[in-house]
């Protein structure tokens, strides 16, 4: 899952960026240097993402058996609202959430998935969890921002994150309505493609989207950001009266192999933008393929990162290296020899040192992945919500991106 969102963020972040420009302004102040803070992984501007690179970062480093420093894992926790929710970033820690922080379902789903996976953190994880099903919708999915329309790409991560957490999504019900429910409407008919939109237009229409069908086919199958490849299973469009969220997924793989088969990667499509290889969708559509159905599906356009995708990655940061690395890991790649590239050094490169092998420190786990059941998280604060945060990072840099993975956030 990416950080990629839909248009219609990137439209509202761009109106929000605009009114923030003064009209006349004759020679405007230079944007201030960001201050990165000790502990988290990359050094741009964390305004906009620094919970889902981070959260992409610790899940990236349990899924190759790397053990996160601790001042990395502290970062995180130190971000959680008393309430469970995370906004996208929260500069000083030690002031309280309140109304005015924009706390968002995308960075909370995507932090559950990584302090799940580290272990030690029950406490927390339960109470993002708990946190996620107040604001979920009366159809059964999520948005952005507690109260938003539910859309795939959110949906879809926090299906992640109830899976990480050992809850059961279709269990998890509002209204009379899963989360399955709410990706099931936003799956497209055969006659269409099979795809996932990212949500109705304001005519109620569908429109095939690749981010968020990447997203739903995970979704779908109930996984999170990181799953290893599934079974052997054919990528077929299911037909009219799609029944199932397998079903859905195979639909959703289907146009996602059709929609590589020609250049073994997927095309940028951001509104006034010049067209261009999208490596951090294809990375996610290659995580989707081989999920629903196995390594094979997924070989070309793997290949086709492992050729192109170092550039990009060096440039984007710790999100990208993520999920790069999950994409080697869905297709049993090795990631430090991934086209050339040590995809787990130069990760590990952009924050603090991990933790030695061997080492049993606070965050660790018995298994990389396993989660430590009789440890506890700490407390934090509180707040809400706006989803247009993670739009305005995307517009930062394309290829990254809960959302924002982050999962993560735009294309029609």
């Amino acid at each position: 899952m990416n950080v990629r969102r839909s248009a219609a963020v990137l439209a509202a972040a761009t109106a929000l960026t605009c009114a923030a420009t003064p009209a006349m302004a004759a020679s405007p102040s230079p944007s201030p240097t960001p201050v990165i803070p000790s502990g988290l992984y990359g050094d741009a501007d964390p305004t906009y993402d620094g919970v889902w690179r981070q959260s992409l970062a610790l899940l990236a480093q349990d899924t190759v058996g790397v053990r996160p420093a601790d001042q990395a894992v502290d970062w995180l926790t130190g971000q959680q609202c008393a309430t469970g929710a995370f906004a996208a970033f929260r500069a000083d820690p030690a002031t309280p959430c309140d109304a005015k922080l924009m706390v968002d379902s995308n960075s909370t789903a995507a932090a559950v998935q990584a302090l799940a996976a580290l272990g030690g953190h029950d406490a927390a994880v339960d109470k993002s969890v708990g946190w996620l099903k107040s604001v979920q919708n009366a159809d059964g999915g999520w948005g952005y921002s507690p109260g938003g329309a539910s859309d795939a790409n959110s949906t879809s991560v926090v299906i992640g994150a109830l899976t990480a957490a050992g809850e059961k999504p279709a269990g998890v019900v509002k209204g009379g309505h899963s989360p399955y429910d709410a990706l099931l409407k936003l799956a497209l008919p055969c006659d269409a493609g099979g795809a996932f939109a990212y949500q109705p237009d304001k005519q109620g229409k569908l429109t095939a989207n690749a981010d968020a069908t990447a997203a739903g086919v995970l979704g779908a199958l109930g996984l999170g950001m990181a799953p290893g490849a599934g079974r052997e299973t054919d990528a077929v469009c299911a037909g009219t009266g799609r029944a199932t969220p397998q079903q859905a997924a195979a639909s959703g793989a289907a146009y996602l192999a059709k929609s590589v088969a020609e250049d073994n990667h997927l095309m940028s499509v951001l509104p006034g933008a010049e067209n261009q290889p999208d490596y951090g969708n294809t990375a996610d559509a290659v995580v989707a393929l081989a999920a629903q159905g196995g390594a094979e599906r997924a070989e070309k356009p793997l290949a086709w990162l492992e050729k192109n995708s170092a550039a990009w990655a060096e440039q984007s940061g710790p999100a990208a290296y993520a999920q790069l690395i999950f994409a080697a890991h869905a297709t049993g790649s090795d990631p430090r020899a991934f086209g050339g590239t040590d995809l787990v050094a130069a990760l590990n490169a952009t924050g603090p040192t991990p933790q030695p092998a061997g080492n049993t420190g606070k965050t660790a786990t018995d298994e990389p992945g396993d989660k430590a059941d009789d440890a506890k998280g700490e407390d934090s604060d509180d707040g809400y919500g706006v989803w247009w945060t993670v739009g305005v990072f995307l517009v930062a840099g394309i290829g990254i991106g809960f959302l924002i993975s982050g999962r993560r956030k735009q294309r029609p």
